[in-house]
This record gives C-alpha cells, structure tokens and sequence, in this order.
C-alpha cells in the first residue's frame, strides 16, 4: 500500500514538473493524454468491477475536461471554433456522468472516441504553432 502511494506521489510530481516546463500547446497535449489515460483506467476498472476506482477515474477525466480543456478556451477571441468545442467539452462531461452512473462502457467509448478526433488534430497542428 505505501509503495504504491509512493509511486502515485511520484506520478503527480513528474506530471506537475512536465506541465509547468511545458509550452501552452504541450499544456493541453499533455491535458488530452491524461484524459485517455484516466479513461483507460476506468474501463478496466469497470470490467473488473471495482466501482469505487472506477469513479474516481472518471471524475479525473470530467475534471481534466471542465477544470483544463474547457477552461482553457477563450470564448471571445476563439470565436466559433471555441464556441464548438465548448459545446463538445460540456457534451463529453454529460456522456462520462452517464458513464459513471449507469455503468455504461459505450458511454466512455464514445467519450474517448470525441475527444481523441480533437486531440489527433490538435497534435498535428503542434509543430505549426511553436514555430
């Protein structure tokens, strides 16, 4: 049990150094990871039926989407675009509550599958924007 509070302390300090050495495109780069990650980790969670985690997990992605993704748009210089993806943030947030309260594997599917289309684009545009 302490080792593996040791080794999360460990992951959250990396993590942490990771995102204040990083440029503001690697910010939500490292944002879109997280979130598959904890994605990931609630699905097996769910498959194994540990309930608990399983939440746990996806509060972390609700709060990777609302607290990092959504909070990072500027809704009056971004225009349409950030209008949109704001619309898709708060739609991604409503699946993964679905997820979380009923059980629902597609749910998460669905999530992963929306947001992972954005954070494709988003890592092709990262050469182009750092230049």
């Amino acid at each position: 049990m302490i080792a593996s509070q040791d080794a999360s302390a460990y992951a959250r300090v990396a993590l942490e150094s990771a995102i204040l050495a990083a440029s503001p495109h690697q910010r939500i780069t490292l944002l879109f990871d997280q979130y598959q990650a904890s994605l990931r980790l609630a699905k097996l969670h769910l498959q194994a039926g540990n309930i608990p985690e399983k939440g746990k997990a996806i509060t972390r992605a609700i709060n990777i989407v609302s607290r990092g993704l959504r909070a990072s748009l500027d809704l009056e210089q971004g225009g349409e675009i950030a209008r949109q993806l704001d619309d898709l943030y708060d739609f991604v947030v409503r699946l993964l509550l679905r997820a979380n309260l009923e059980n629902n594997e597609e749910s998460l599917n669905a999530a992963g599958r929306l947001l992972g289309t954005i954070a494709s684009a988003w890592t092709a545009i990262g050469p182009q924007s750092e230049e």
